[in-house]
């Protein structure tokens, strides 16, 4: 009776599957840079799928000349035009791709003082693909954190945001920031970390380092501040634990059930 509905990450209805625009929107809605330093985090982003994009060098040319030492910031049509061509690139296939169960995740993870940039992707045959992007604007006291509490925070935003991807599935969790790797053996963090850690061994992951430079996707995320948040809901940090699959109440057809299988009336 359901004409759609939403499967991880995928619409399902009378059409086919089609992927949910959420998982995208970030990269859709994202504005175009107003000076240098955006043009060279784009770049950086799109870049790091170039060898998806035929003709990257030839598209994103108009742009890569406002780079030019000296040049005057005039953004016009061409660098407009070469921007929403990047754009639709990054948010289509071969990019984005449905997820390989048979392969492990990863999670690109980064913060900012404003921003969490979180990126849920897969390597097959060394090449990275894109399955969801997401970002979190952090409120007022999650900007007094200090930076490895953010860093954490945003590996927690992640793993909330991708939860059902991720439950029983092996994680390799990338973040430029290297003390996380060793908060997991730390015995007198704060209680705050000490929390998040916990979580974290609700999950089958590895914590790997990964300096800003090769983390330019979610580290260009994290950087965006914009209006749009692509995670609209506070961070949810108490993942539930050992009753995430149980059940508590038997339901009405259990009896009728065993008596088909053993042949057995139920003795209440």
């Amino acid at each position: 009776m359901v004409q759609q509905g939403i499967v991880l990450g995928h619409i399902i209805s009378k059409n086919g599957i089609e992927v949910d625009k959420a998982k995208v929107e970030l990269i859709v809605r994202l504005p175009p840079p107003t000076n240098v330093k955006g043009i060279r985090q784009f770049l950086g982003h799109a870049g790091f799928y170039r060898r998806f994009i035929k003709d990257f060098s030839k598209i994103s040319k108009p742009i890569c000349e406002l780079l030019v030492k000296d040049a005057k910031f005039v953004w016009d049509e061409k660098c407009q035009k070469s921007f929403e061509e990047l754009k639709q690139f990054l948010t289509t296939a071969p990019i984005v791709r449905a997820p390989n169960w048979k392969l492990p995740f990863e999670v690109m993870c980064d913060a900012s003082d404003l921003v969490m940039g979180a990126v849920l992707g897969q390597r097959e045959d060394g090449k990275p693909y894109v399955i969801y992007y997401a970002s979190k604007t952090l409120n007022e006291a999650q900007r007094n954190y200090t930076t490895t509490e953010k860093e954490l925070l945003a590996v927690v935003f992640a793993l909330d945001k991708f939860l059902a991807y991720l439950v029983g599935s092996f994680i390799v969790v990338f973040t430029n920031h290297s003390d996380l790797k060793y908060l997991l053996t730390k015995q007198d963090a704060k209680a705050r970390l000490i929390r998040w850690i916990l979580l974290l061994q609700e999950f089958n992951l590895q914590i790997r380092d990964k300096r800003g430079i090769e983390n330019v996707v979610a580290d260009h995320l994290s950087r965006l501040v914009i209006a749009h948040d692509s995670h609209g809901l506070p961070i949810n940090d108490d993942f539930p634990e050992e009753s995430l699959m149980s059940i508590e109440v038997a339901p009405w057809y259990s009896h009728i059930a065993n008596y088909l299988v053993t042949g057995e009336v139920p003795s209440e």
